[in-house]
C-alpha cells in the first residue's frame, strides 16, 4: 500500500479516537459534574448528621467521635473540591478548545485533500497531445501536494497532541483526584497501598509520554523541512506486490477506470488482486465488485492508441476493462502483478493434480511406482489383451500365449516373431513386450481396440483363394520372416478393397458413415480363415462401444448398397472417412492398402485422417494414426492443426494427446489464432491452463537448454513434472469418459 493510503489510514483511526475520546469526556464532564453536586448535598446532609451527633454528644461525652466525624467530612469536602478543579475545569477546557481547534484544523485539511484529488484528476485527464495543459496540471498537482503535505503535517501534529494531551492531563486529573480520596479514607490506607504501585508507574509513563511527544514534534518539524527537497511530481513511495501475500491481496491502490457506458467516462477506484481475481470499491470499506472472475483466462497489455496516459487494459472472452494508473512506475508494477497472479493461478492449478506419469507411448518406463489404475504393467496388460478374440495364439505363427506386441498394429506376438518384426524397422512395426515394459492407458485402450483376428482378416484376406499354407509354431525362422515381410511389407496376401465394404452405418445420404458392433462367434484356435459379407452401411467394430468377449472371428455382413455408395472408394477417402467415424479396424485395412496416413481431402478443406479423428471424439483412433506417422502439426486449408481443432471442440484429452507428442502451440490459422486464443475465447478454464503450462514449460526449456526432442518429456524440474502430471491426468480421464 502507497504513502499516502497508509497515512490517510492511520489519519482517519486517529480521528476516530479523538471523536471517541471528545465523546468520552464531555460524558465523563457530565457525570463529574453530577458526582460534585450530590456530593454537595451529601456534604451539607452529613453536616446537620454531625451537627446532630455533636447536639447529642453533650450528653454522652463522645468528643472524639465528633472530631473524627468532622475529619471526614472535612476530606469529603476537599476531595470534591479537588474533583471539581482537577477534573471538571481541566477536561472541560479540552473539549471546549483543544478539540475546537482541532476540529477547525481538520476542516483546513480536508480541503486541502480535496483541492488535490481535484488536481490529480486534472493531470489524469490532460491530454498528452496539449503539452501546455500537461505542464499546467502537473504544474498545478505539484503544488497542491506540497501544501497538502505541509498541512498534512501540522494536522497530524495537532492530532498527535491532541492525543497525547488527552492522556496526560486525564492522568493528571485522575491523580489529583486519586490523592484527594487518598486523604479521605486514611483509615483505608492498607487499600490505597497496593495501588500506590500503580501510582507511581502512571507517574512514570506520564514522564515518559511527555518526552515522547517533544521527540514527535521534533521529527515532525524536520519532515517539514525535508518537504522542500523532494520532487512530488508523482507519489514517490515504494511500490511493490506479492503474490504469495498472507491476506491474499497481491497487489492494491487507487486506478482510474474507463466505464462501460456510452459517455466513456473516467472514474477513481480502489483496485485489488486477490483469490485470482481483479476486483475493486469505489471506498475502502465498501463492497467488493468483480472486474475479472477468473485471472487465468485474461491477458493484460499497455495501451499507447488513445489520449490519456499510463493505460493498460485487461482482456477476458466477455469484456475488456482500461484502466489508468498515476505514473508509469505505477502501470508497470500493476501490469507485472497481473501477469504474476496468472502464472501463480495456473501453479495452483497443476499442483492440485498428483498422478505419476508415463514416457512417450513409443518407448519404455522403469518407474514401477505408477498407480494400476492409470499405469498397467505386466500380467495385467497381458490378461487385458490376450483376453481378446485371436489373442491367445501368435498372430503370424500361432504360437500360444504370446507375450509381445505391435502397438502401431494393435496385434500380440511369441519372441521370435517379434525379433522378425523389430527387423522391419519402426515404420512398419513397433514391437513392445507385455510383460516387461509399462504401457500407457491410451496404448493399453488401442490394443484392446483391435486385436489379432481383425488384423489377419486385412492382412490375410486372400490367402484363402490362393492356397497358401501358414507358418506354424514349429516352422524355421527363415519361414516365419519370409511370411511376415510379405505379409506386411510386400502386402501379397490383402483382398481387393472395395469401397462399398466400407460403408459404415448412417442414417443421413450426405453423411453414411458412423460405428456398429461387430458380430463374434467360436472359432479354432488357428487364426480364422473367412470370408467378409459386409453389410450397406454396416461397420467392422467401434472403439467406444462393448462387443461380446467370446473368442471367435468377425463377420462382416453387406447388404445391398444404393448407387451412390456402389463405386470404389481409394485407400485415403477410405482412412478420412473411417478417421472420422472412430472405426480403427477400417482405418487399419485402409492403411494396409496403401493410404498415406498425411494425405488430405481437397473436398473438406484439406484436412488430415488426424483431423478427422479429431471431429470424430475420438482420442484412440488419433492414438492409432500418431502410432502409425501421423504429423501432429499437419495443417488444414485454414491453416488449423489438430491442435487448433480439438481446442475449438474442447476435447480436453485430445489436447493433452497432441501437446505430448510435441505438438506447436504457436502457430495460428488464417484467422490469427493460436490455440490458446481458441481456448480463451471459448472460456475453457481446463485446456487454457494447460496450453500456458505448455507453454511455460516451453519457455522454461528454451532457458535451460534443449533437453530432447519434440514428444520426449525429460525428467527436469518439479514444474515440469506438474506439468506431466496434469497431461496424463486428462488424458486418463478421457479414455474412462470413453
Amino acid at each position: 500500500m502507497c504513502f499516502l493510503c497508509l497515512c490517510r489510514a492511520n489519519i482517519d483511526e486517529v480521528e476516530t479516537d479523538v471523536v471517541e475520546i471528545e465523546a468520552k469526556l464531555d460524558k465523563l464532564v457530565k457525570l463529574c459534574s453530577g458526582m460534585i453536586e450530590a456530593g454537595r448535598v451529601y456534604i451539607s446532609a452529613n453536616k446537620l448528621f454531625v451537627s446532630g451527633i455533636r447536639d447529642l454528644s453533650h450528653h454522652c461525652k463522645k468528643e472524639e467521635m465528633i472530631s473524627s466525624l468532622q475529619e471526614i467530612v472535612n476530606y469529603h469536602m476537599i476531595l470534591f473540591d479537588q474533583a471539581q478543579r482537577s477534573v471538571k475545569q481541566q477536561l472541560h477546557n479540552f473539549v471546549k478548545e483543544d478539540v475546537r481547534k482541532f476540529k477547525e484544523t481538520k476542516k483546513q485539511f480536508d480541503k486541502v485533500r480535496e483541492d488535490m484529488e481535484i488536481a490529480q484528476v486534472k493531470n489524469a485527464q490532460a491530454p498528452r497531445s496539449k503539452l501546455h495543459e500537461v505542464e499546467e496540471a502537473t504544474s498545478t498537482l505539484i503544488t497542491t501536494r506540497k501544501c497538502f503535505r505541509h498541512l498534512a503535517l501540522d494536522y497530524v501534529l495537532q492530532v498527535f497532541q491532541n492525543k497525547s494531551d488527552s492522556s496526560p492531563k486525564n492522568d493528571n486529573s485522575m491523580l489529583s483526584f486519586m490523592q484527594a480520596q487518598h486523604s479521605l479514607f486514611q483509615q483505608g490506607f492498607n487499600l490505597l497501598d497496593e495501588i500506590d504501585p500503580y501510582m507511581k508507574n502512571l507517574a512514570a509513563e506520564l514522564d515518559q509520554l511527555v518526552i515522547d511527544s517533544a521527540m514527535e514534534k521534533r521529527e515532525m518539524e524536520h519532515k517539514h523541512a525535508t518537504i522542500q527537497q523532494r520532487d512530488f511530481a508523482y507519489d514517490d513511495s515504494k511500490v511493490e506486490f506479492n503474490v504469495d501475500a498472507p491476506n491474499g491481496v497481491v497487489m492494491e491502490g487507487y486506478l482510474f477506470k474507463r466505464a462501460s457506458n456510452a459517455f466513456k467516462t473516467w472514474n477513481r477506484r480502489w483496485f485489488s488482486i486477490q483469490n485470482s481475481q481483479l476486483v475493486y470499491q469505489k471506498r475502502l470499506k465498501d463492497a467488493l465488485t468483480v472486474v475479472v472472475e477468473d485471472l487465468r483466462l485474461c491477458s493484460v497489455k499497455p495501451c499507447e492508441d488513445i489520449e490519456r496516459r499510463f493505460c493498460f487494459e485487461v482482456v477476458s472472452p466477455t469484456k475488456s476493462c482500461m484502466l489508468q494508473a498515476e505514473s508509469e512506475k505505477l502501470r508497470q508494477a500493476w501490469i507485472q502483478a497481473v501477469q504474476a497472479s496468472i502464472a501463480s493461478a495456473y501453479r495452483e492449478i497443476s499442483e492440485n493434480y498428483y498422478i505419476e506419469v508415463t514416457s512417450p507411448s513409443t518407448s519404455s518406463i522403469d518407474s514401477a511406482s505408477e498407480p494400476r489404475e492409470r499405469i498397467v504393467k505386466g500380467e495385467s496388460i497381458l490378461q487385458r489383451v490376450q483376453s481378446l478374440p485371436g489373442n491367445e495364439i501368435c498372430c503370424d505363427c500361432g504360437q500360444a500365449d504370446p507375450r509381445w506386441a505391435s502397438i502401431n498394429l494393435g496385434i500380440l506376438l511369441c519372441i521370435e516373431c517379434s525379433g522378425i518384426h523389430r527387423s522391419l524397422g519402426v515404420h512398419c512395426s513397433k514391437v513392445r513386450s507385455l510383460t516387461l515394459d509399462t504401457w500407457e492407458p491410451e496404448l493399453m485402450k488401442l490394443m484392446c481396440e483391435i486385436g489379432n483376428t481383425v488384423i489377419n482378416q486385412i492382412y490375410e484376406g486372400a490367402c484363402e483363394e490362393q492356397r497358401l499354407k501358414k507358418p506354424g509354431p514349429s516352422s524355421s525362422r527363415q519361414e516365419k520372416e519370409a511370411w511376415i515381410k510379405a505379409k506386411y511389407v510386400e502386402r501379397k496376401f490383402l483382398k481387393k478393397m472395395c469401397g462399398s465394404e466400407a460403408l459404415v452405418e448412417g442414417s443421413r445420404k450426405s453423411h453414411h458413415w458412423s460405428v456398429k458392433k461387430c458380430r463374434r462367434h467360436n472359432s479354432s484356435i488357428r487364426a480364422p480363415k473367412t470370408r467378409r459379407k459386409y453389410r450397406h452401411n454396416a461397420g467392422i467394430m467401434s472403439p467406444c462401444e462393448d462387443s461380446d468377449e467370446s473368442s471367435g472371428e468377425v463377420d462382416i455382413e453387406q447388404e445391398a448398397s444404393d448407387p451412390e455408395d456402389g463405386r470404389e472408394l481409394d485407400p485415403n477417402a477410405l482412412l478420412h472417412k473411417a478417421s472420422r467415424a472412430r472405426n480403427l479396424p477400417v482405418m487399419a485395412e485402409a492403411l494396409a492398402h496403401g493410404a498415406d496416413i498425411n494425405s488430405v481431402s481437397e473436398e473438406d478443406e484439406s484436412k488430415s485422417p488426424l483431423i478427422q479423428a479429431v471431429a470424430g471424439g475420438s482420442l484412440i483412433a488419433c492414438e492409432f494414426l500418431l502410432q502409425n506417422g501421423a504429423d501432429v502439426n499437419q495443417r488444414d486449408i485454414r491453416g488449423r492443426a489438430p491442435l487448433h481443432h480439438a481446442t475449438c471442440l474442447g476435447h480436453t484429452g485430445q489436447v493433452c494427446l497432441f501437446l505430448k507428442r510435441g505438438a506447436s502451440q504457436v502457430e495460428v490459422d488464417k484467422d490469427g489464432q493460436d490455440p490458446l486464443s481458441i481456448a480463451v475465447q471459448a472460456a475453457n478454464a481446463d485446456i487454457v491452463t494447460l496450453l500456458r503450462l505448455a507453454r511455460m514449460n516451453e519457455e522454461m526449456r528454451e532457458a535451460d537448454g534443449p533437453f530432447g526432442q519434440p514428444g520426449q518429456y525429460p525428467s527436469s524440474s518439479p514444474t515440469e513434472q506438474q506439468y506431466r502430471k496434469c497431461i496424463q491426468e486428462f488424458i486418463c480421464l478421457s479414455i474412462d469418459e470413453c
